[in-house]
């Protein structure tokens, strides 16, 4: 075989594959975009909805809720009527499907701020709807190829799955909730972002669209104001583009930042007695700045000159860098005099708090000598001076002291009330209780 033969059977074979002619259904195409795009009936229910769903979604930080709200919502119709009528010229098609588009809008917004506003769920941690408010040039890329391959699937004779994907990776609806919440909460800036990457997916999937409709040569109909149309879009899709790539930009300087720090930390993990036991990053600030958390011994100033040479091999200046040594501690190099010293002040010190804890024992046994009763003198002085008592029981409580006499005979009352001033005198309080038993 020949190149030239190669060559030519290369082509014919690119041209097979590739080709759609044998799997495209304009006619079909057009017809059934036009009959999706009315937006009434079951499809403003479905949609209130699948607008809650996904607002739940966001609420609890779910991502399979939110796509789940994806599947059902019906979303997509307006936006590639909106794209085809500005590639088949059609300034009635256009007007219709900007009409649905924005009452779409209204049910969708309504759905969602209702929501954020009863809900009593709280959003600690809300990456996912953080995600809707800073779109980027990636956002745009997404919705651009994602409305080729909805226009695509609309357009082919055999109609797969892969509509539920577009509608997924679009991700109209996320934007939407995420301008309810901001609406709710008063939150302009969530709201702001949000409604930009709306616009953003509107029209680039209707910019998808207008180019494969021109491409696939859907029937075209000449209208000047059409024209005029076109030119207003292509202004709007550059007024749309352009912030847009300013965000990319920023969050690829994020992202080199985030990507610089980690591979610094990596390196300088340690540092003499010196140990990075976390790092953060905040890309909130001009200029961007790292924080690191040291623990061990406190950084030196030759180490810490070597940390931030470091930092600067990998494009982070010492003014971008903070160090909190909270965790570490400050070890002396002591020479022997002053191991001798410090073991000196230890010992004394030792010493000095066994003389205490002697003090405080030798007290506390004076203390209990005070409280013990001289049970078998008592006794006997009773004994003395009342013969007819017996036997004598003398105790302590904590709040008086109780003498128990057995005699015989019995003794009268009078004879217990002058044992008792006795014995409060000989023990000197008044707490005294004398029972006859």
């Amino acid at each position: 075989m020949t190149y030239s033969q190669f060559k030519q059977n290369a082509k014919y074979f690119l041209r097979k594959q590739l080709s759609l002619t044998h799997y495209i259904d304009v006619q079909a195409a057009e017809v059934n975009i036009r009959k999706n795009i009315p937006f009434r009936g079951p499809n403003i229910y479905i949609l209130f909805v699948a607008i809650i769903i996904a607002s739940v979604g966001l609420n609890v930080n779910s991502i399979p809720v939110i796509i789940g709200a994806m599947l059902i919502s019906p979303l997509m119709s307006p936006i590639i009527g909106f794209g085809m009528g500005l590639g088949t010229n059609d300034t009635q098609l256009i007007i219709n499907s900007l009409k649905h588009l924005s009452i779409m809008f209204v049910v969708s917004l309504v759905a969602s701020t209702l929501y954020f506003m009863v809900t009593p769920l709280e959003m600690e941690n809300p990456t996912e709807l953080l995600a809707r408010t800073n779109p980027s040039v990636y956002d745009v890329l997404i919705a651009f190829f994602g409305g080729i391959a909805g226009i695509l699937e609309l357009s082919r004779k055999e109609k797969g799955t892969v509509m539920s994907g577009v509608a997924i990776a679009t991700a109209l609806m996320p934007p939407l909730c995420t301008v309810g919440y901001g609406i709710a909460n008063w939150n302009w800036h969530y709201a702001g972002g949000a409604l930009y990457l709306f616009f953003i997916n509107c029209i680039f999937i209707a910019l998808a669209t207008f180019l494969a409709a021109k491409y696939l040569h859907f029937p075209s109909k000449a209208d000047e104001k059409s024209y005029r149309s076109l030119i207003t879009y292509g202004v709007l899709i550059l007024v749309v583009l352009v912030p847009s790539v300013f965000s990319a930009y920023s969050i690829v300087l994020e992202n080199q930042f985030a990507n610089a720090a980690r591979h610094f930390v990596k390196e300088d993990k340690s540092i003499g007695g010196t140990y990075i036991y976390d790092y953060s990053t905040d890309v909130t600030t001009k200029p961007y700045t790292l924080t690191l958390r040291l623990a061990g011994e406190q950084l030196s100033n030759d180490h810490r000159a070597r940390l931030y040479s470091d930092a600067e091999k990998h494009g982070i200046s010492h003014k971008q860098i903070r160090i909190l040594e909270d965790a570490t501690i400050e070890i002396r190099r002591l020479n022997e005099t002053e191991i001798m010293k410090d073991w000196l002040a230890s010992t004394e010190a030792k010493l000095q708090e066994k003389d205490d804890s002697i003090r405080v024992l030798n007290a506390q046994i004076e203390a209990f000598k005070a409280q013990v009763l001289p049970v078998e003198q008592i006794s006997s002085e009773v004994h003395a001076q009342w013969p007819q008592i017996s036997s004598v029981t003398l105790a302590r409580n904590e709040k008086q002291i109780v003498l128990i006499v057995n005699a015989k005979p019995a003794l009268k009352q009078k004879d217990l009330e002058r044992i008792k001033h006795w014995l409060a005198v000989r023990l000197g309080t008044e707490n005294v209780v004398v029972v006859a038993q």
